[in-house]
């Protein structure tokens, strides 16, 4: 009777280091999936960060040019009262 009691356990120990190992490289890929997600995630905001700054620039490049364009109107006003 010892010989099925032992092979049983032989069995349960064979499975369960399947299981474990099954369960160490399912951890090793989420930790690359982890890693990858990072590095999206920083490229995303390095890019939103970027798109900002680029539409930050863009309201005072636009902020200047309607600046000097009032300034011309301004003068052009002057000029057509003086005449």
């Amino acid at each position: 009777m010892s010989e099925p009691d032992n092979f049983i356990l032989k069995l349960l120990r064979e499975i369960r280091a399947e299981i474990d190992s099954g369960r160490q490289e399912n951890r090793a890929r989420f930790d690359a999936h982890d890693k990858r997600f990072d590095t999206l995630d920083a490229k995303i905001e390095s890019l939103k960060q970027a798109m900002h700054g680029e539409s930050v620039l863009g309201r005072y490049a636009t902020a200047e040019f309607e600046d000097r364009i009032e300034a011309i109107e301004k003068r052009l006003e002057k000029l057509e009262k003086g005449h």
